[in-house]
């Protein structure tokens, strides 16, 4: 059966095809869709986890108890699950399991550049990397086999490109879900250090043994087109070589790019007169090749910054640019911002309003680090604002703790802010955390978590509870406030600031896009009684504009929200 696919659903696909019984994961894009597409499958058990790490420990417990299991996440979501992948290359697997991670190349939606490759070479575990839909589908099927024959977990690496295009797969037909048999093994799964020195050698072993197994496998494979030029490329790199360069040259296509294919490798280069590695992100095919004794041209060609287009290739190698599409007049900028009636805008807006120090951290709320707020002073990563909010009030003392305060979302909050939480708590700084409550997951496309009541089919779920969580944390003052009351929120960050001990504000208020929320009818501008002051322009609504000096609000985006007529000191708005 063929099917056109993006390569997110493909992967989905794939697992499911390859006898997935578990799935469990934390969206991030561009990896969210896989486990979406995973959730419509009624004879599987899927889940959202509360973070990548969760979600990797629940998959070695369902491959431990021989269920085919998997998680997915983006490539700083590695970072996170990164403790148990790598002792899961120790303990080896009972059930395949399978860890996909998606890449992102020019920082689409993410805080830096990372390159995933680098964590299977140090975590020693086979990496596959498709280059569409149809290498998607079947790597993604084939790895369960991978995992179960050298008992390793596997990565199967995606990158924005290919998992949001779509190509043709042909499906084949599914492995039924199969429960294999579970005993009990110490030396095998207790990784305490008598066991674990043992397991070292079997993870040295391994590597051999599938280095060997990658000379002839199905992931790599070889295109002899030219004894001119041989090209050593991989993932979406492949797509934009064949497409620029057809059959002018030979291709050593890597879609197993850990480990090696050292062999293959050697007789490709011995074929050829001049040999090129081209792979987006860092050199890490071509610092391999070099360390073979094999001379080849690579990153001093080809960026280590960045995505990759036909366009690069066709340049790098001299040829004619017919590939790079030039508008025939300027396009206006068109810089991401909060929709109308984001509940995050009040709460920024009187943060900046303020003159406070604003610790960001991951979700739909970095935005108001854009004018024209300017809210936020620094983003690091993933529950990062209530940690880096205490060392900052630690660093500065008291005049830092009256006018600087955290921001974090309820999902953020659940995946790793609770711990910095506890160390505000034991530790005692007069730190504020301000938890911006949108009952939902935000940027990443409206996935459930723990704060909703809601599990990844919808389904009615267990509810935490924000203010009595962060009470037991430590925190005594813990008060909830409505984002669109500017008045409320105000009162509330100078007592909780000016109070001598930690504290939680909850800004409460779902996200604008959710299907359930209500819109009130749209605001208008009287243009007699607006009198250009432009304090509603502030706000940074995308609704707002100005037109011949006045305000405008554009009625078919305007929610209702009324945070802007609470600006207008001329009852212009209503």
């Amino acid at each position: 059966m063929k099917k056109l696919m993006i390569g997110n659903a493909a992967v989905a696909a794939g697992l499911h095809d390859g006898g997935l019984g578990v799935v469990s994961s934390y969206p991030g894009t561009p990896s969210t869709e896989i486990t979406e597409f995973l959730s419509k499958y009624d004879d599987l058990k899927s889940e959202w986890a509360p973070n990548e790490k969760v979600a990797c420990e629940v998959a070695f417990g369902a491959s431990l108890a021989g269920a085919r299991s998997a998680c997915a996440m983006k490539h700083v979501g590695l970072n996170v699950a990164a403790d148990p992948l790598f002792t899961l290359s120790y303990t080896g697997v009972n059930g395949g399991m399978v860890i996909c991670v998606a890449d992102d190349p020019a920082m689409h939606s993410s805080q830096n550049e990372q390159d995933s490759r680098h964590y299977a070479i140090a975590s020693k575990v086979p990496m596959l990397e498709p280059s569409d839909s149809q290498e998607a589908y079947d790597f993604a099927k084939s790895a369960f086999e991978l995992s179960e024959k050298f008992d390793t977990p596997v990565l199967l690496r995606m990158c924005t490109r290919i998992a949001h295009s779509q190509s043709v797969v042909n499906v084949s037909e599914a492995i039924p879900a199969v429960l294999k048999d579970y005993e009990k093994n110490p030396q095998k799964f207790i990784m305490m250090p008598g066991n674990a020195i043992k397991r070292h050698p079997v993870v040295e072993q391994r590597t051999a043994d599938l280095a060997e197994f990658a000379n002839d496998c199905i992931y790599n494979k070889v295109e002899m087109n030219s004894d001119e030029i041989g090209i050593i490329t991989s993932g979406c790199s492949y797509l934009y070589v064949k497409e620029v360069l057809g059959d002018t040259a030979s291709i050593l296509k890597i879609g197993m790019p850990n480990p090696l294919p050292e062999k293959l490798i050697k007789d490709f280069a011995g074929k050829v007169k001049k040999l090129y590695v081209i792979e987006e992100l860092d050199p890490v095919i071509e610092n391999q090749v070099k360390a073979m004794g094999i001379d080849c041209t690579g990153k001093d060609l080809f960026s280590i910054l960045g995505e990759f287009s036909q366009s690069t290739i066709a340049k790098a190698f001299g040829m004619e640019d017919k590939y790079s599409v030039s508008a025939d007049s300027v396009i206006p900028p068109r810089p991401p911002m909060m929709c109308a009636g984001c509940p995050h805008r009040g709460m920024f807006y009187t943060l900046s309003k303020n003159k406070i120090t604003v610790m960001g951290d991951i979700g739909c709320y970095t935005l108001g680090a854009v004018a024209p707020l300017n809210a936020l002073d620094s983003t690091l990563c993933m529950g990062a604002s209530i940690s880096g909010l205490h060392g900052f009030n630690a660093a500065r003392g008291e005049n830092a703790e009256k006018k600087s305060v955290a921001v974090i979302g309820d999902s953020t909050f659940m995946h790793s802010g609770m711990t910095g939480l506890v160390n505000v708590a034991y530790n005692a700084t007069n730190s504020t955390v301000i938890i911006l409550d949108n009952s939902i997951t935000g940027m990443t496309g409206h996935q459930q978590n723990p704060t909703t009541g809601f599990n990844i089919k919808g389904d009615p779920a267990a509810k935490v509870d924000l203010e009595a969580l962060c009470k037991a944390l430590g925190i005594n003052r813990v008060r909830v406030v409505d984002p669109y009351d500017l008045k409320a929120c105000e009162l509330a960050v100078k007592e909780e600031l000016a109070a001598e001990e930690p504290s939680v504000i909850i800004s409460r208020r779902p996200c604008v896009l959710l299907k359930s929320v209500k819109h009130e009818a749209p605001l208008t501008v009287d243009a007699d009684k607006c009198k250009s002051c432009k304090r509603c322009m502030g706000l940074g609504c995308p609704a707002i504009s100005l037109k011949d000096g006045k305000a405008k609000i554009d009625n078919t985006l305007c929610v209702g929200c009324g945070v802007c007529k609470q600006l207008c000191a001329f009852d212009a708005i209503n």
